[in-house]
């Protein structure tokens, strides 16, 4: 369990580069600033694809863990 609350949750089992960031995107880009998005991920490629796209955008990675494969991830929207 996360200290994180997430205001939305994204599910992006099943989907490889570079769909689970496109739709990162789309669903941060629907939400209001400092609101926290949790992501769910099955592509292993997902941690670094984050981790870059976080310093590019300016979004903050809260926590990222693992649970047998799956990534899990908690961005909170920046601006």
């Amino acid at each position: 369990m996360s200290e994180f609350t997430p205001d939305v949750t994204l599910d992006n089992s099943g989907l490889a580069c570079p769909m689970p960031i496109i739709k990162t995107k789309k669903a941060i880009d629907g939400m209001q600033v400092g609101q926290v998005l949790k992501m769910i991920a099955t592509d292993p490629g997902s941690l670094p694809d984050v981790q870059a796209w976080v310093s590019k955008t300016g979004h903050e990675l809260l926590k990222h863990e693992t649970e047998g494969n799956r990534f899990i991830f908690y961005i909170r929207k920046a601006k």
